[in-house]
């Protein structure tokens, strides 16, 4: 466990140990802004009818740090302030990133436009339109896996869950591309030798060098696109998941094969082949270094061992890791790392989880739900253990724009937003808002924290508690937020939660009049 220093304080930015014990039930009538009800008055509300689903929802006025505690310390980042001036190149990346992806796209087909001689009859139509698609999709390889080299730059301006999203979408892309290139081209090959589209497909199959490979690739891409469907993913752990998309791989290789067996475009264009395979180099060697070698150069220079596992709430723990240069690791607010835990059980797997606290130079906080396998084994893990780390990533963190700050946890998203919530500056005294919604008390984790942080940041913050059925309202709709947060539509909002709370979340602000470019979020979902 966490050992007090003398006199009952914890090194600056984590807290001493939460006492256990039920939450504190709301010490009387308090006028507030709130859900509708008469005169806007929340009654008294003991434990006993906290446990039974009921709304519990404390304001800056009533909050007191415990004696002991120490509060969070100033806001900094890499040893500095946090600054503003980081919301214009948020913006501007992920379009320069897209429109550097549209270029290449374009500088493929004008490669493909080149070499292709003039066509005449259906069947070289269809052949021809067959080899543009087959080079858009082994371009659109590169990029899918661009996407995920985790490159520092992209990961923190765009965010991993936007790359995520867009390998998402582009992944659809690519496997319709390949499939169009596979029909197109058999059947533009049928058309041309007065075969039917059956024998010409074993024709392809048995005369054709790597033509079998390709197919082999074409296959595992649309098992991979099957399983990336959303209606399997609620049936899939991450672990199974995340390994079926390393046969991603398997098949760039079959097919980067098959493009130089069997492409025209490469055939007799010595330039042509050297670029592709420039471009296949650099993408790979991106992904070796940093996927593995940056991983395991830190891992050597951090030391990063588990310290010790401090239960947080029903199937939530603390973890708490030791090591050094914490600092040199320029860790913002609202990031996370993948880590990979040497266990006998666990180390062939990394999974992403959010710091809970700003690192201090020797020690890091991640707090984990139970929700698989990996994120289980959490609980029984031993001090000592080794760890790789991998990061920090993630776009998720507080750009200080001047405006007021409305922060939205839900369930364990609040690991995140307790970081960020420490970080603001208290420069910013009466202009930051945490709103924190659960089901059921048990769910609140970091309470004395978020108190301490609050009245040391003079913050408002409201513990929205209750299931909808019971409380007969939505406490995250549109109307219930403006009567919380007045003048709401002036903030810059950051949400994080479980997808479906996420959604409603962004939909409400947006009802209320907030900016779709002022509203910050992160998906959990996989």
């Amino acid at each position: 466990m966490w050992p007090d220093p003398p006199g009952g304080r914890a090194p600056a930015g984590l807290l001493p140990r939460r006492q256990t014990g039920p939450l504190p039930a709301a010490p009387g009538p308090v006028r507030r802004n709130g859900p509708p009800g008469p005169g806007n008055t929340f009654p008294v509300r003991t434990t006993d009818q906290l446990r039974r689903d009921t709304l519990l929802d404390r304001t800056t006025a009533q909050l007191r740090p415990a004696p002991g505690h120490r509060l969070a310390p100033p806001a900094t980042v890499k040893g500095k302030p946090l600054v503003p001036g980081r919301g214009t190149a948020r913006a501007v990346l992920p379009s320069l990133v897209l429109a550097v992806i549209g270029l290449g796209a374009a500088a493929v087909i004008a490669l493909w436009w080149r070499d292709n001689p003039r066509i005449s009859g259906t069947g070289e139509l269809l052949t021809a339109a067959g080899r543009v698609l087959g080079l858009l999709a082994g371009y659109g390889f590169v990029v899918l896996v661009g996407l995920m080299a985790r490159l520092p730059p992209l990961e923190r301006r765009i965010g991993s869950d936007r790359l995520a999203r867009w390998h998402a979408a582009g992944g659809k892309y690519v496997i319709t591309l390949v499939t169009g290139h596979v029909l197109f081209i058999v059947w533009g090959y049928a058309v041309t030798a007065h075969e039917k589209v059956t024998s010409e497909s074993i024709t392809l199959l048995t005369s054709y060098p790597d033509v079998l490979m390709a197919t082999v690739a074409w296959f595992l891409l649309l098992g991979i696109g099957f399983s990336s469907a959303r209606a399997a993913r609620r049936r899939l752990s991450y672990e199974t998941w995340y390994y079926a998309h390393l046969y991603t791989y398997l098949a760039i290789a079959l097919a980067f094969s098959h493009q130089f067996a069997d492409g025209a475009d490469f055939a007799a264009n010595a330039k042509a082949r050297i670029a592709w395979s420039a471009l296949y180099a650099m993408v790979g060697a991106l992904i070796v270094w940093y996927r593995i070698l940056t991983p395991l150069r830190r891992a050597a220079r951090h030391r990063f061992t588990v310290q010790h596992v401090r239960p947080e709430g029903p199937g939530i723990v603390s973890v708490f890791v030791a090591g050094r240069d914490f600092d040199r690791l320029r860790a913002e607010p609202g990031q996370f790392f993948r880590w990979r835990f040497l266990t006998r059980e666990l180390w062939w797997q990394s999974h992403p989880y959010s710091l809970s606290a700003m690192p201090q130079t020797d020690l890091m906080r991640i707090t984990v739900k139970a929700r698989g396998e990996h994120s289980d084994a959490m609980a029984s893990l031993a001090p000592g253990t080794r760890i790789i780390a991998e990061g920090p990533y993630g776009a998720f963190t507080p750009a200080l724009s001047g405006r007021r700050v409305l922060l939205i946890a839900g369930g364990v998203g609040i690991t995140p937003i307790r970081a960020m919530f420490a970080a603001l500056p208290s420069r910013m005294s009466d202009g930051i808002t945490l709103l924190y919604r659960a089901s059921h008390p048990r769910d609140v984790v970091f309470s004395r924290e978020l108190d301490a942080i609050a009245a040391d940041r003079n913050a408002t913050l409201h513990y929205l508690i209750g299931a909808r059925d019971r409380l007969g309202y939505d406490p995250l709709s549109a109307d219930c937020l403006q009567r919380l947060v007045p003048g709401l539509h002036r903030y810059e909002a950051y949400v994080c939660g479980p997808p479906g709370m996420t959604e409603a979340a962004v939909r409400s602000l947006r009802a209320a009049g907030i900016p779709r470019r002022r509203i910050h979020h992160e998906s959990f979902a996989f």
